[in-house]
């Protein structure tokens, strides 16, 4: 209830211990770095650092081990899956003493995944915003999904909703760049949501890639 356990496929280098390899994805992915800097003696390294507390070989393969690795929940931001990837597999794939890694498994402590407060609302909210009940709602994400003007990105949009679906998205890839910025984005898009909303009797939504 205390850590978070990772389990990661090791290939230590050619003359490189396992249990070296090992101490070092703990280290590197914690509180580690390449050598040692005078501000480690101001905190408290053994508290916060992760431990490689058990290396087994890989049946069948040569050369490679499972290394479980703990790590501190004082570690990680409450509630930020982005942080806890980042820390536990950000900076470790290109170390020195490894010539291959691969992070297998994963176990989070109950208390660390109650400090995610999931979605701001569920699918009954998205229902009751779209006054579609009793089916699936359909959607799509509009395609291409880079290299659209804004214009063209809001009439695909419309065809879409006039078509007959009841939501459009952005692609992941989809943010402000220089051919299609956010706000002509939004506003082409909220055009093509009354018009389609006007013409259907329906009401329709498109989903806006806001990070």
């Amino acid at each position: 209830d205390t850590d978070i356990l990772a389990a990661f496929r090791v290939t230590p280098q050619p003359g490189v211990p396992p249990e070296e390899a090992g101490a070092a994805v703990a280290a590197e992915s914690s509180t580690g770095t390449w050598t040692t800097v005078w501000t480690d003696g101001l905190t408290s390294l053994d508290r916060y650092k992760g431990r490689c507390y058990h290396i087994e070989p890989v049946a069948g393969e040569e050369n490679q081990y499972i290394a479980y690795v703990a790590y501190p929940l004082d570690l990680f931001e409450e509630g930020s899956v982005t942080n806890m990837f980042t820390s536990i597999v950000g900076n470790v794939f290109g170390f020195k003493a490894l010539r291959a890694l691969r992070l297998e498994d994963l176990r989070i402590p109950t208390s660390y995944i109650k400090t995610f407060q999931g979605p701001p609302h569920g699918i009954q909210v998205e229902r009751d915003k779209l006054n579609k009940y009793g089916r699936p709602l359909l959607g799509c994400t509009i395609k291409p999904k880079l290299g659209l003007s804004a214009k063209n990105y809001g009439r695909a949009v419309y065809e879409c909703l006039r078509g007959g679906l009841d939501f459009t998205k952005d692609d992941e890839n989809v943010n402000s760049q220089p051919f299609m910025r956010w706000r002509d984005r939004f506003l082409f898009c909220a055009e093509a949501i009354y018009k389609a909303q006007a013409e259907t009797g329906e009401i329709k939504g498109h989903y806006l890639n806001a990070t």
